[in-house]
């Protein structure tokens, strides 16, 4: 039996042992869902104390509960582990590691490589490897192949490598990982096919595409996508409020129509692992090859400069109170970047309260999630949230709309609101300014 035809077998049968890299928001729930479908899975990861957690089975994934590792743990088909040797018995490699940037435009694959490296120090025959992580196009073709190729072992006949990206949306229940559809790009057809057949075991649909180039690109389009239209609906806010009017209404009203719009709502900036990231990976690619791609940089910049527009309407409003803000008492409301997830990445909350903080502004922040915030200059606790407590600060900034927040007692109780998120725009109340 050729090498092929033996891991198609034991893929079929679900007899493929598979390793998973990184034990994050997307490495954790891939995990999972193999093990959920019969595979034997090890996690590994360079964090001692999320390798310890899964062992013992203690969530800290929204999207993962303490009794599927439980479950798994006590079927013996999920662990984690810290020592890389276990790739040597491992037939599928998934890579799902972070991707940060260096600088504003500069990507860091630095874990990608760190973890494509010790793949090959345990490499071996008959391999299938699938790169999750967000990168810019070319990264699986021009940096990958060639490392784990160094050893003299050849891609398509002892070795398949693929490219698939993730698309997790943390915490969103409706589209949990097996129903969302993966896109996949192998080095060659047989890589492409085995990445097919061993993610029909958790999704139904799958798509080839012709590359792990234009399955990279994917991704990043994606969220370019997002990017770019939260920018637009973030300017048309500020120009809103400038004419007076109310872009909420404006967008329910544009929503109404049947073809030709698609409803993007403004806010205090973007937050979380993936927007405010990779199109940037896609602009510095591009840049490389002497493309200046103008959207994804004003987007980027704009959206980026939300937190900044926020603290200078919430001074106008207080002045227009007779309450200068240096001598204020400012209540953010969630320090999460996303509602009913306890995610601190790239939280435009965070920004704000750095940015008050910095002009040494009394501010406090309540968040059901985040008990206390110990990040660069913000050293705070969440304050509890009661009747009492909110009267006494001159504004409360809605950051993040966490639905277990009590916004009808926040609205009796509170001198001013500055609802950046649109969850109070159908209340008709002069304590209630939108953005």
């Amino acid at each position: 039996m050729s090498n092929l035809s033996a891991l198609k077998n034991k893929i079929n049968k679900n007899k493929a042992s598979i390793a998973v890299v990184g034990l994050g928001y997307v490495g954790l729930p891939l995990a999972v869902s193999f093990a959920k479908a019969g595979f034997n899975v090890v996690g590994l990861d360079t964090d001692s104390d999320r390798v310890r957690k899964v062992n013992k089975a203690v969530n800290y994934i929204a999207d993962v509960t303490s009794q599927d590792l439980k479950n798994l743990l006590k079927k013996k088909r999920i662990s984690a582990t810290t020592n890389f040797r276990v790739l040597e018995n491992s037939e599928v490699v998934f890579i799902c590691v972070p991707t940060p940037l260096k600088r504003k435009y500069l990507p860091d694959i630095s874990f990608v490589l760190q973890a494509v490296r010790k793949i090959r120090q345990f490499m071996g025959k008959n391999k299938l490897i699938i790169l999750e992580s967000t990168t810019y196009p070319g990264t699986t073709e021009e940096v990958i192949l060639p490392i784990l190729e160094s050893k003299g072992l050849r891609c398509g006949k002892d070795f398949y490598l693929a490219f698939s990206p993730e698309r997790i949306d943390p915490g969103n229940k409706h589209y949990p990982i097996n129903k969302i559809p993966k896109v996949i790009g192998g080095i060659n057809a047989d890589s492409s096919i085995l990445a097919q057949l061993l993610y029909k075991k958790i999704v139904k649909d799958t798509i080839i595409v012709s590359s792990p180039r234009a399955a990279e690109t994917v991704k990043l389009i994606e969220n370019t996508f997002r990017i770019v239209n939260i920018g637009l609906i973030n300017e048309m806010a500020m120009m809103a409020n400038k004419l007076n009017m109310n872009i909420w209404e404006i967008i329910d009203a544009a929503k109404t129509k049947p073809f030709g719009f698609m409803a993007f709502y403004p806010g205090p900036g973007v937050g979380g692992h993936c927007i405010p990231k990779d199109p940037l990976y896609l602009y510095w690619k591009a840049k490389k090859y002497g493309f200046d791609s103008r959207f994804i940089k004003l987007a980027s910049q704009l959206n980026s400069s939300m937190p900044a527009y926020i603290v200078q309407r919430l001074k106008k409003l207080l002045k227009d109170k007779n309450k200068p803000i240096h001598k204020a008492k400012i209540l953010v409301l969630g320090a999460t970047y996303k509602k009913d997830v306890k995610d601190l990445r790239k939280s435009p909350s965070l920004d704000i309260i750095e940015l008050l903080l910095r002009e040494k502004i009394d501010v406090s922040y309540f968040d059901p999630y985040i008990p206390y915030l110990k990040l660069g200059k913000i050293n705070l606790k969440s304050i509890k949230l009661n009747k009492n407590a909110i009267k006494q600060f001159d504004c409360l900034v809605l950051a993040t709309d966490h639905k277990c927040i009590n916004y009808k007692g926040i609205i009796q109780h509170a001198n001013l609101i500055f609802d950046t998120r649109g969850v109070l725009k159908n209340i008709k109340n002069r304590k209630v300014i939108l953005l």
